[in-house]
């Protein structure tokens, strides 16, 4: 599934993800944790950040600095309305590029929908992002390879190279793992923070 049709899908569930969300404290548990792991807490960026919500809340409460990015310009609508103190950009991960480094770097439930060909660039352009020191927080599937399925009605795409592979990539781009979690096993929704060296 490439970013446009992902786009397509989550803009057509935006709606009801944000209602669901609200009041949701999924993931938030991890988030403390990274935010915990953090030297320096004032640049953090949300890559595949929806509508916003808790995530974004926490982030803000810790006093970080945020930028956010998603593809889906139906989910940014509603983020902007939740949160209009939050610099929101409509991006794709794959192809956008910044000069800023970052102390926090939050890919929560985002990267996993990328075409398996891009889960590696992707990783490594995250550790590139951080400041030393620097922490990043993301979620993929224990399970190797591409599949599709069906969520709220629309058809999503998922990729993953599995967790070996993902600590090869954060190892060989000068970030040590800090924590990893199959958080809802025996399904293989996998977390993992990396710490980046100086």
């Amino acid at each position: 599934m490439n970013p446009s049709q992902l786009a397509k899908s989550y803009d057509k569930i935006a709606q009801q993800w944000n209602a669901d969300m609200i009041g949701s404290d999924y993931g938030i548990s991890m988030i403390e944790r990274a935010i915990w792991y953090c030297a320096e807490k004032s640049t953090a960026l949300d890559v595949g950040c929806g509508s916003g919500g808790r995530i974004i809340n926490r982030l803000l409460d810790n006093g970080f600095g945020l930028n956010a990015i998603d593809v889906s310009g139906g989910m940014l609508q509603l983020a902007k309305e939740n949160h209009p103190q939050v610099r929101f950009e409509k991006a794709d991960i794959i192809e956008w590029e910044t000069e800023q480094k970052f102390d926090l770097i939050v890919a929560w439930d985002s990267i996993f929908h990328l075409p398996l060909k891009f889960q590696k660039p992707v990783v490594e352009k995250l550790c590139r992002l951080l400041h030393p020191q620097g922490v990043l927080i993301y979620t993929f599937g224990d399970a190797e390879g591409e599949h599709e399925d069906t969520w709220l009605g629309e058809k999503f795409g998922y990729s993953s190279i599995g967790i070996d592979a993902n600590l090869k990539i954060l190892a060989e781009n000068n970030c040590q793992c800090r924590h990893l979690e199959l958080d809802q096993y025996p399904q293989r929704h996998v977390i993992v923070i990396a710490r980046r060296q100086s």
